[in-house]
C-alpha cells in the first residue's frame, strides 16, 4: 500500500512547494516530511517568532485518520507544560490543516546523540527528568502518548526536552475506572 502514495509535493491539491506564507508567518525550509504531511521552519512576519508548521494533507487521510487527527489537536489544545511541544494555532482549508507550534531548534535527541555519541551522565539524567515529568503531566491529564522514542523528543534552544505529542494515531485519551488504572478509549 505505501508504494501507492505520491510524494507530497506532486499532489493536486497540495502544492506545498509554492506555497511561501500561511496566515501571518512566512514558510522557510522544510524541517520534516511523512506520508501525509510536511513540517516547515516559519516566521511570524510581526513578532518574528520562529515556528514549526506541520501543513497536513486532508485529502491523503481516510475518515478514520482525519478524525485521529483531530482528535488529536484536541489534545493539543489542552496540554500546556513546559517540555511538551505547544500548539500555537490551528488552520484549516478545503484540503489542509495547518498546525502551527513551538520550534525545538536543536532537533530531535536522536540526531543530537548520533552526532555527539553518549550524553555525560548528568545531562541524560536531567533530559530523563524533564521526559518524565512531560509524560506523568500527560498521564494527569488522562493522554498516554503511545510512541515515546529518540525522534519524538525534540531539543530547545537551551537544550531542554520538549516531547512531541501530534503523532498520527498515537496519543489516547484514558478514562479512570475505579482506582485501579486506567482504561484506553
Amino acid at each position: 500500500m505505501d508504494s501507492e502514495i505520491k510524494p507530497m509535493h506532486k499532489s493536486k491539491h497540495f502544492p506545498i512547494d509554492q506555497l511561501v506564507c500561511v496566515g501571518n508567518y512566512e514558510l522557510e525550509k522544510t524541517i520534516g516530511t511523512g506520508n501525509f504531511a510536511v513540517v516547515k521552519l516559519a516566521t511570524h512576519v510581526i513578532t518574528k517568532t520562529k515556528v514549526a508548521i506541520k501543513i497536513i494533507d486532508k485529502s491523503r487521510l481516510d475518515e478514520d485518520n482525519l478524525k485521529k487527527t483531530f482528535r488529536e489537536i484536541a489534545i493539543m489544545k489542552r496540554l500546556r507544560h513546559p517540555h511538551i511541544v505547544r500548539l500555537y494555532q490551528v488552520m484549516e482549508s478545503t484540503y489542509t490543516i495547518y498546525l502551527v507550534t513551538e520550534y525545538a531548534p536543536n532537533g530531535e535527541i536522536f540526531d543530537h546523540l548520533v552526532s555527539r555519541g553518549r550524553m555525560p551522565e548528568s545531562e541524560a539524567a536531567r533530559a530523563f527528568a524533564q521526559m518524565v515529568a512531560a509524560v506523568g503531566y500527560c498521564h494527569a491529564n488522562g493522554v498516554v502518548h503511545r510512541d515515546l522514542k529518540a525522534e519524538n523528543l525534540l531539543l530547545d534552544r537551551d537544550m531542554n526536552i520538549k516531547v512531541y505529542t501530534l503523532v498520527a494515531g498515537l496519543p489516547y485519551i484514558c478514562s479512570r475506572i475505579r482506582r485501579t488504572g486506567y482504561k484506553l478509549r
